[in-house]
């Protein structure tokens, strides 16, 4: 076999652990690595115009599929660029492979031009970051970072200088040894003899998800009815437990609906699944509570617990729910779900009113039609900030349908990088990102990628000149909005004038047929709708003294703002409590 260079090596690698794509800028100390990926039949270069873009893409595309993704960054600003995307993978447990080019191998150390350390700016958001300073450090460094970002689901950063990429590896690229399937894992036999104890101790069990239940929900399910149990979700959690849920009693949190704080509070056992919820003020502190997560570095960090249990969720309940007596009484499960549905029936008249003839545009109209329009199996990509609310209110999970957002890092500006990752992944599956106009603009640079590549990805951008989120927090905070609003800006016209299809909405009974000639559209289309910037202003009656540290029921009254088609899952579930 021909001698292969390290570049052409650490491509070859990539490559038999799965990626199919690397999203990146080029640049001069990149550019080995580029050339060999041009030569290179099994991956693609993206070229992105921000290499922030490059790492949530690849991220996005890593969630979806639980694969492998890569992204890559020149010298100094180039990689610098990457961090904020590869925090936001890291969080997410994304696995993702960053390659951050390095200056003339020389040259480190002396302060050279565009010289920053890159295995220590990385070192915080990712499991393994390292410098391959020699040839011989080839393939090993590579195939152990690769592991790294697999096995424990995670970034892995490998420095890699322009030189030491056009020398010749020692060493041909070898057969990973890596499996690509993440295992079971089973808790012991005492925690769950303890755990089922605890179960049955229990007259009021409740059951709070999430995102670790995914591929669980048949086993959930099975455990909630046979114990009663109403169960509740975090964000992250809704997309895998809400569907086909007659438990259901919505979702806690900041944005949190329904009675899922209620169920968790008056419960005298409390189940967190796969959850490392972090808002500590909104779980039960005299409530005996058990935890189960497959990282065991989560397990008790955000509340105290009676039980910890190290297993994935699905394994652990597999072991559970024959072990543990079925409760005779429905009784709090009952009582649960009507104080769920009447919540839900006070939530929803609140922005319903009027709402086909309310200028500026509803928000919560224009993503509860969103909802109904979109594709049984479509990706939402979800800005951080409002569109979070939206997304938390209005968009129904199917099982099919996937929610993406920055849920964890909460940084601004992910959902068109990200809508880039999910759709290079599936051209042919609709790819939807709920912008806010203050993170689109932010990297509004990369919608010419879409046209770039003709990728169907469509935008929605609620346009209300402002950034309302922080807007709600300065008056959380008692203090009047400031340095929050933008000039009105056309983007549909700046969509036109790039190549796509920009749609600018005014009037709200346009809504339903603008979001129609959207996804009728065969390529990248922007949705302009200009919204209220006031839609979520603080009621008259919750003071800045109660608002403040986010207290539960203040919290809960400012983001009352309706639930869309929750209610009619809430009512269905009311039929299922037992007539005398």
């Amino acid at each position: 076999m021909a001698k292969q260079t390290i570049a052409e090596q650490y491509v070859d690698l990539m490559a038999r652990a799965g990626v199919r794509r690397m999203y990146g800028v080029v640049g001069d100390s990149l550019n080995p690595v580029v050339d060999a990926v041009r030569r290179h039949t099994g991956i693609e270069w993206i070229q992105v115009r921000h290499e922030e873009v490059a790492a949530f893409a690849a991220g996005a595309e890593a969630q979806l599929t639980g694969r492998l993704a890569a992204c890559a960054g020149s010298c100094g600003p180039g990689n610098l660029h990457l961090i904020n995307g590869l925090y936001d993978a890291h969080r997410s447990m994304a696995p993702v492979l960053a390659l951050a080019a390095h200056i003339p191998s020389g040259e480190i150390g002396t302060g050279y031009f565009q010289e920053t350390h890159p295995d220590r700016l990385f070192a915080e958001c990712s499991h393994y970051s390292e410098l391959i300073s020699s040839p011989r450090q080839m393939p090993r460094v590579v195939q152990t970072a690769i592991q790294h970002a697999v096995g424990r689901r995670g970034v892995s950063v490998v420095a890699l200088s322009g030189d030491t990429a056009a020398e010749d590896s020692p060493d041909a690229a070898p057969e990973l040894a890596m499996p690509l399937d993440l295992p079971a894992i089973r808790p012991s036999d005492h925690e769950l003899a303890r755990l089922t104890e605890l179960v049955d101790a229990a007259e009021r069990v409740m059951v709070f998800c999430g995102r670790g239940v995914a591929g669980a929900h048949a086993e959930v399910m099975e455990f909630a009815g046979k114990v009663k149990a109403p169960v509740g979700h975090a964000l992250r959690g809704k997309e895998h437990i809400q569907y086909d849920n007659p438990y259901d009693v919505g979702m806690s949190g900041l944005l949190g609906y329904g009675a899922a704080y209620e169920a968790m509070h008056e419960c005298d056992l409390l189940l967190l699944l796969g959850t490392d919820f972090p808002y500590t003020e909104f779980l039960p502190r005299h409530v005996r509570t058990v935890q189960v997560d497959v990282q065991p570095e989560r397990l008790g960090r955000r509340t105290q617990l009676d039980l910890a249990v190290w297993g994935d969720v699905r394994e652990t309940l597999r072991c559970l729910t024959p072990a543990v007596r079925e409760k005779p009484s429905r009784r709090f499960l009952d009582r649960m779900l009507q104080r769920h549905a009447h919540a839900l029936e006070g939530a929803v008249n609140a922005y319903t009113r009027d709402v086909e003839r309310h200028t500026p545009i509803h928000p919560e109209y224009v993503a509860s039609v969103l909802d109904e329009e979109a594709a049984d199996d479509a990706v939402f990509t979800v800005d951080t900030g409002m569109c979070c609310v939206w997304a938390a209110r209005y968009l129904t999970p199917n099982g099919r349908r996937r929610i993406l957002g920055s849920f964890v890092h909460g940084s601004m500006a992910n959902a068109l990088p990200q809508a880039i990752g999910a759709q290079f992944l599936d051209r042919g599956r609709q790819v939807v990102s709920l912008s806010g106009d203050g993170g689109f603009s932010m990297l509004m640079g990369d919608f010419l990628t879409l046209v770039q590549y003709d990728l169907p990805v469509k935008v929605v951008v609620f346009n209300n000149s402002s950034l309302g989120m922080v807007d709600l927090e300065m008056m959380v905070d008692g203090l009047p909005p400031h340095g929050t609003t933008y000039p009105h800006a056309d983007y549909a016209a700046i969509a036109t004038a790039a190549g796509a299809r920009g749609i600018r909405v005014e009037d709200p009974s346009r809504v339903r047929e603008a979001l129609r000639e959207a996804f009728a559209h065969d390529g990248p289309a922007l949705v302009d709708v200009v919204t209220d910037p006031a839609a979520l202003a603080v009621p008259p009656k919750i003071t800045a003294e109660q608002l403040t540290g986010f207290a539960l029921s203040a919290s809960r009254t400012v983001l009352s703002g309706g639930v869309g088609r929750m209610i009619h899952l809430a009512r269905a579930n009311l039929r299922n409590i037992p007539r005398p």
